[in-house]
């Protein structure tokens, strides 16, 4: 998508400018990959013959993220406004996706043998299948795709309220197509409004209670015995500038839980799940352990809070000297 933003901290049209840049879920995970030296393929539905979604494709190539099986076909490019927020005042999105090509695109519109031709992994988000019914039908097209050809396949659950206006609520979809999937990631409102699973958790006490979080991460592998693990990102939102940080890893044996980070003076906190879920990837299938992949992923979520704009910009040595201690701040010279 293309992303409008104020510049700064300022209030939409505070000042008559807008900061232009491009994000969205599964391709802020594409570019967190191509930048810890994996390889990364993005998919999606653009117009054609359009100088913005030509731009996109040049943005993506310059992280490295392979474009070659993108699809172009009628319908307009998606924008995004954000207005980030600070202290007390929360940040604000508004989607403008309606008749945009991937909202247009149906069952059939992508190869997806030709897409996951030499692929190992598949990743897409509940943002995509909220779009439309359409683009429902076809995210649930490429995951049984991606099952039938052997890929691992995660899904980002996403939950976004004001996306989901096409008659059918996130829950009725969300739970079809997560049975589908191998690695869920999701936080407590996730799994309550994508899965109709009560999370039973109070995130706004001040302090989470992880034992609550092992009963809800049960409850998911309990009702889609098809997953291999969950992962569960913990914010505690002391303002839209200050939240704690931390997350937790289930598999159905183990209940693994992640060092806890204290961010203060939020620069942009969207694009930080992605980051995570990009992070979780990589570690995944980098480090022998899984507590290794899941410290490796709070960590590089935790960076990502101190960059504007939706996508990760460090690399692996950059995420690993925070998790082995780093973080102080200090002048690098």
């Amino acid at each position: 998508m293309l992303r409008l933003a104020p510049p700064g901290f300022e209030r939409f049209l505070q000042s008559p400018q807008f900061v232009a840049t491009f994000g969205g879920g599964e391709a802020n995970v594409a570019v967190a990959l191509a930048g810890f030296g994996m390889p990364a393929a993005y998919v999606s539905v653009l117009p054609p013959n359009h100088p913005i979604a030509d731009a996109v494709i040049g943005e993506l190539r310059r992280f490295g993220v392979d474009t070659s099986r993108m699809v172009r076909a009628k319908g307009r490019m998606p924008v995004y406004y954000v207005e980030t927020g600070a202290n007390q005042r929360p940040s604000k999105v508004v989607y403008d996706r309606d008749y945009s090509a991937i909202a247009l695109a149906k069952p059939g519109d992508v190869d997806w043998d030709r897409v996951f031709d030499g692929a190992g992994w598949f990743h897409i988000t509940g943002i995509t299948p909220a779009i439309s019914a359409t683009a429902a039908d076809l995210s649930k097209q490429a995951m049984e795709k991606a099952r039938e050809k052997g890929l691992t396949v995660s899904c980002d659950l996403n939950y976004r309220k004001n996306l989901w206006k096409y008659g059918k609520t996130a829950a009725e979809v969300m739970r079809e197509l997560v049975r589908f999937v191998d690695v869920a990631i999701a936080n407590e409102e996730d799994c309550q409004m994508a899965l109709g699973i009560q999370a039973g958790v109070d995130v706004h006490s001040g302090k989470l209670d992880r034992e609550q979080y092992r009963g809800l991460a049960e409850k998911v592998l309990g009702e889609f015995p098809n997953l291999q693990m969950i992962a569960i990102t913990l914010r505690e939102s002391y303002s839209a500038s200050h939240n704690g940080w931390s997350a937790c890893l289930a598999d159905g044996k183990e209940f693994l839980t992640s060092r806890h980070y204290d961010i203060t003076h939020i620069v942009d906190r969207v694009g930080g799940g992605d980051s995570f879920a990009g992070g979780l990837i990589y570690g995944l299938q980098a480090f022998p352990s899984r507590q290794e992949a899941l410290e490796f992923a709070v960590a590089a979520s935790c960076l990502k809070h101190s960059i504007p704009g939706d996508f990760n910009r460090f690399s692996v040595e950059e995420v690993q000297a925070l998790v082995k201690g780093g973080g102080s701040g200090r002048v690098q010279r």
